[in-house]
């Protein structure tokens, strides 16, 4: 377990990784160390506020599954630092985050989830940016 409410075995799983016999495994200690920092300071935070289960969609991708799934040669899933969230209202959850003052490097809303970062080194943008999909509210 990384806190009360997450493991390391979420953000592994993959529907996507099982069906194309993907090992997405966790490779070592330093990507574990970006999991639990984006756990710790942004996801538990969220779920101790909501008081209610949240769903990672997409941990960790290995380089294999992150080509497969289309995500950016530079994305934060390959080095443990990104997770998306699945919700029924990426508004509510992003609003959420924003009134938490969460340190959150990137907070992207799209139709079905929200995409928070976190990097464990460096300074934290906050950027808060919409997916080409998403037509919602804006922050």
């Amino acid at each position: 377990m990384i806190s009360e409410n997450f493991s390391y075995h979420e953000f592994e799983d993959s529907v996507k990784a099982k069906e194309n016999n993907i090992d997405n495994s966790i490779p070592g200690p330093e990507v574990k160390e970006h999991i639990r920092a984006l756990v710790l300071h942004v996801l538990q935070p969220i779920r101790d506020a909501l008081q209610k289960p949240l769903v990672v969609n997409s941990g960790y991708r290995c380089p294999e599954l992150n080509e497969l799934v289309g995500g950016k040669p530079t994305s934060q899933h390959l080095k443990g630092e990104a997770a998306d969230i699945h919700t029924s209202s990426p508004y509510a959850l992003a609003k959420l985050a924003k009134e938490l003052e969460l340190p959150f490097d990137q907070m992207i809303l799209y139709p079905t989830f929200v995409h928070f970062s976190h990097k464990l080194d460096g300074e934290q943008r906050g950027y808060i940016g919409y997916s080409k999909t998403y037509n919602g509210d804006k922050l």
